[in-house]
């Protein structure tokens, strides 16, 4: 795959004799809530340094967009709103287009030749030199032509914590704390070690310094991600893993929620069930990517060493109480073949999880899949998409079905309709489940707020409570 293309038109005229230093930056932030952490620190550091962060990237000196280049929806996302950006500058509307994270820290060359209306690359090893590099940018005289900043050479080494910890693009509620960067596995279809090196771990006093000041200020739900919090720590001395860091924070003072995201259920140790089973904030909520279950698939996959604990984590997991399972998967993937997509289909049937998404193999540019023979159809491999889809959406709506009459606690993230909330329940992770609404509450609970709700219906993958 190469970096998107459909080339700007290059900007001329310069500043249009404005002197007046850039100062509001507007960002624009992609892709997953790993990428939202790195925006964060990227605002942080603006602010630092003096720059304001403009209500919408239209108000703005400087439009900031941070990437994701993980595969091709998400390169054609990116360049649509480098396009747009860029075509804001073109006419008058804001001095600088900055483009930040993995696009450009994959295709340094391709994406410079692609964007020439972009002032400055910047890649993921640099989110500290943002506002260096805009005032660097903004004092470039050749502004017709200008040359890309900020693309260090290599693969990452480095791994971030936010100068204002208590920083927050996700609202006032929730918060992303990012524990850790790059990745250590070598799955044959993922560019992301390519894109953001090894296995860098953040020091766990960094992680619980942030998650303090979040909880003084408001936050009630902490999500850690990384690439894989389940190998949290085994770049570090002294005993750290995802279960030790838990146990620290489950240790903090309040009334708040912790969950991690994104880990591998080969992964999950004893001793990490133990924390989360007796932890007080830590909630049973497993997001463990099992890309397909059938073994031979999976070889290919380079991911042989999950095969083992196909058939046994749900059992494990689901010895906790209340514990949900959510997953992702890959159909059309190089040698699948129509038995090893109906061996998958059996075993979403018989797991059941309470949350899944899947996508359609793209073969990624520097990756060993890529080069893979045996490749189905695309139409075959859409055809497969849909009928796990389908399957998954026949699950769930059973498994919310089950759930109709059940008590349980619930966060309010917002207002809904004219006198209604929208709450979070335990198995409702942000931006990838459903939500639940309550038609009618009182004008005395706000976002923020823990309450107890009934379920009484479901809609699609959205359920219905009243408080109780």
């Amino acid at each position: 795959m190469s970096a998107p293309t459909g080339k700007t038109k290059t900007a001329k005229g310069g500043t249009g004799g404005r002197t007046k230093p850039v100062k509001s930056v507007g960002l624009i932030s992609l892709g997953c809530s790993k990428n939202l952490a790195d925006s964060e620190v990227m605002a942080g550091h603006l602010l630092k340094a003096g720059f304001t962060l403009a209500p919408s990237p239209d108000r703005a000196d400087v439009i900031l967009v941070n990437t994701c280049a993980f595969i091709e929806p998400a390169r054609a996302e990116a360049a649509e709103n480098i396009l747009a950006a860029c075509a804001h500058k073109r006419n008058g509307k804001c001095r600088l287009v900055v483009v930040s994270g993995c696009l450009p820290q994959r295709y340094r060359e391709a994406a410079a030749e692609a964007f020439p209306d972009v002032d400055a690359f910047l890649g993921v090893d640099e989110l500290d030199r943002l506002p260096d590099i805009i005032r660097e940018a903004e004092a470039r005289s050749d502004r017709a032509h200008p040359v890309p900043l900020g693309i260090a050479e290599g693969l990452p080494t480095r791994v971030f914590s936010k100068p204002i910890e208590a920083l927050r693009l996700s609202g006032p509620v929730s918060a992303y704390v990012k524990i850790g960067e790059g990745c250590d596995h070598a799955c044959a279809f993922c560019a992301i070690p390519k894109i953001r090196g090894r296995l860098r771990s953040r020091p766990s006093e960094s992680i619980l310094s942030e998650a303090r000041e979040l909880l003084r200020t408001g936050t009630r739900e902490i999500n850690l991600v990384a690439q894989d919090v389940t190998a949290y720590g085994r770049d570090l001395r002294g005993g750290n893993s995802l279960a030790s860091l838990l146990r620290q924070l489950d240790a903090l003072e309040g009334d708040f929620w912790i969950r991690f995201l994104y880990g591998f259920h080969n992964r999950v140790t004893d001793e990490l069930l133990e924390v989360v089973a007796n932890s007080r904030h830590i909630l049973p909520y497993f997001d463990l990517p099992i890309q397909h279950s059938d073994p031979e698939v999976l070889r290919a996959m380079r991911r042989a060493d999950t095969i083992q604990a196909i058939d046994t984590f749900p059992e494990r997991l689901r010895a906790i109480p209340g514990a949900t399972l959510r997953t992702t998967c890959m159909v059309g993937f190089p040698g699948e073949t129509e038995e090893a997509f109906e061996g998958l289909l059996a075993y979403i049937e018989r797991v059941r999880f309470d949350h899944l998404g899947a996508f359609i193999f793209s073969p990624e540019e520097g990756t060993a899949a890529a080069e893979m023979d045996g490749l189905p159809p695309p139409e075959v491999a859409q055809a497969r998409h849909a009928r796990l889809m389908e399957t998954q959406k026949r699950i769930a709506r059973e498994v919310n079905r089950a759930r109709v009459g059940t008590v349980g606690r619930a966060l309010v993230t917002d207002w809904y309709g004219e006198d209604g909330l929208t709450v979070r329940m335990a198995h409702q992770a942000p931006e990838v489940d459903g939500v639940t609404h309550i038609l009618h509450a009182p004008e005395d609970i706000r976002p923020g707020d823990f309450v107890t709700v009934r379920v009484t219906g479901c809609r699609g993958y959205d359920l219905t409570a009243k408080l109780v």
